[in-house]
């Protein structure tokens, strides 16, 4: 396969990743943590809290979009165009996603997934969907956004997980809800769908001091959350792996293969078998997890009768896999 047509088809990879991860963001926004009033961090746990505070007459999608533009032009001063664009269309699409899914979700599917499972839950699920979301746009180039960016920015230099830097931040956010006041809107217990005033419009009311208490803790457990799964996806998708191989008579071929076909560096250590007191070479090859099933299968196809050794290794430094960060 040309190198020109695979570029094509791991950029289109990327950026239909990026816009699954979008989704899967805004699905956990729109049927779990909305409907129960619950704040997250980073600039969509702002935007809920105005949308709380205003009685929804400023919209999250709008504030949403509003508030990481001004992040988006350090983004790409710093970080590059290429992060630049993914992250523009991951802003703007979860700024719209944010605006027209709520709509399209039944209020049924909402009362039975989140209002009637609790507040806890939904806030386990919410998160567990965020974390992923975020996860999926991180690790193929782009970010959803506000305390994202920040991370992305401040691990760019530092070996810090982009989880522990955006744990912090919102950790600050979120207590900040305490002075900012929220309004809960009024839900049918059976059907789950907001009960309307005399004006047409749903029925609100300022929500206690001590219910604000709760919600911060809910946040918190949001944000632990998040963090959690954003730290287990983003290295899982980086776990690289170690292999040793033995060929007998084709060491140069697969040599060859993983060279200019997989374009993975490849060492050749000399070595000498015990039994058979010959002299043999042991290819050693260090890639990522994801690319290992390819390469085995190179492999099998020149030489089925080859020894090979695979081990997970972490902390894998230079070109094509992780930069050392740190000042100079």
């Amino acid at each position: 396969m040309p190198l020109t047509k695979q570029s094509v088809l791991r950029s289109s990879k990327e950026w239909l990743l990026v816009t699954l991860g979008i989704l899967i963001y805004v699905t956990g926004w729109s049927i779990f943590l909305m409907p129960n009033n619950l704040i997250g961090g980073g600039v969509s746990g702002i935007s809920s809290m105005i949308q709380y505070a205003t009685k929804g007459v400023i919209q999250m999608g709008y504030s949403y979009f509003v508030l990481n533009a001004i992040l988006v032009a350090a983004a790409i001063i710093i970080i590059g165009m290429g992060f630049g664009a993914k992250t523009i269309y991951a802003i703007i699409l979860a700024s719209v996603a944010l605006r027209v899914m709520p709509g399209l979700i039944p209020d049924s599917i909402i009362n039975t997934l989140a209002l009637q499972n609790g507040k806890l839950m939904s806030t386990l699920m919410g998160g567990i969907m965020a974390g992923i979301g975020i996860g999926m746009s991180i690790s193929n180039g782009g970010s959803t956004g506000g305390t994202d960016i920040i991370a992305l920015i401040y691990t760019r230099y530092r070996n810090v997980s982009p989880g522990k830097v955006i744990l912090y931040l919102d950790f600050v956010i979120i207590l900040s809800s305490l002075i900012v006041p929220s309004y809960v809107t009024e839900v049918d217990p059976v059907s789950g769908a907001a009960v309307l005033g005399a004006d047409g419009n749903p029925v609100r009311h300022l929500m206690p001091f001590a219910e604000k208490v709760t919600t911060v803790v809910y946040g918190l457990i949001l944000v632990t959350v998040n963090s959690y799964v954003l730290d287990m996806y983003i290295s899982g998708s980086k776990q690289s792996v170690q292999l040793f191989i033995l060929s007998q008579e084709h060491s140069d071929e697969i040599a060859e293969a993983i060279t200019h076909q997989l374009h993975r560096g490849v060492t050749v250590l000399d070595g000498r078998g015990w039994y058979t007191k010959k002299e043999t070479q042991v290819l050693m090859v260090i890639t990522r997890k994801t690319d290992l099933n390819l390469l085995l299968r190179y492999i099998k196809q020149i030489d089925s009768h080859a020894f090979l050794s695979v081990s997970s290794v972490n902390g894998v430094y230079g070109k094509g896999f992780d930069a050392i960060k740190g000042k100079k």
